[in-house]
């Protein structure tokens, strides 16, 4: 398995993938609100894995650049025609993961991932890596499932299981309490850590970071 069987995964999905509801509406609205308040029109905001451009095309005429990326081309293409019937001229849609070259250190005012870093496959390089793309306190935002914290038959025996029929892709588990150490450990300062579930707790924290 590698970032390429990851790509054609969200490929082959893509078109299912765009037509499914979101689980907790009202949750995604509380963390689009939250996310708003904290972007000022003058910043430049990159969003990693931003699937088929749902939340990019919510926030990014708030601001002055918004740089929406997915390492998917599937997800890309639909967020591309998405972008067509409502054109937003701050925003773009790429090809990219966090490594790119494209992405040039300290050119972002804040970097989003939302239910995002629990797929990559490498957290700590990633985190590091986004701390290296913001500029000067700038801001890292992001809501993701901590699985370690999730029902145990989740992690042990249904996530292998699909992933061995190709029915899901990597998966990082880890617990909140250590997702936010690594998130510290690769230069932040956490200034919140929320829970925006109106549905229970579906263990995916809403974390602002700082770039120390």
């Amino acid at each position: 398995m590698s970032t390429a069987s990851d790509a054609r995964f969200w490929d082959r999905i893509s078109r299912k993938y765009a037509r499914d509801a979101i689980a907790d509406q009202g949750g995604y609205e509380r963390s689009l609100e939250r996310t708003r308040a904290l972007l000022k029109p003058d910043d430049r905001v990159l969003e990693l894995g931003c699937g088929t451009g749902t939340t990019a095309l919510r926030l990014a005429g708030n601001v002055q650049r918004y740089l929406a990326t997915d390492l998917s081309y599937g997800m890309i293409a639909i967020a591309r025609e998405k972008h067509a019937a409502n054109p937003i001229p701050a925003l773009d849609f790429q090809i990219a993961t966090a490594e790119a070259s494209m992405l040039k250190a300290g050119r972002f005012n804040a970097v989003l991932g939302f239910n995002y870093l629990h797929m990559v496959r490498d957290v700590p390089g990633t985190l590091a890596r986004i701390q290296t793309l913001l500029a000067a306190g700038g801001l890292f935002i992001s809501k993701t499932p901590c699985l370690g914290d999730m029902n145990p038959l989740i992690r042990h025996i249904l996530l292998p299981g699909m992933r061995a029929i190709g029915q899901a892709p990597y998966v990082s588990v880890f617990r909140q309490a250590g997702f936010c150490r690594l998130v510290s450990a690769a230069g932040f300062d956490i200034l919140a850590t929320e829970n925006h579930a109106t549905r229970g707790n579906d263990r995916r924290p809403f974390i602002v970071a700082r770039k120390r």
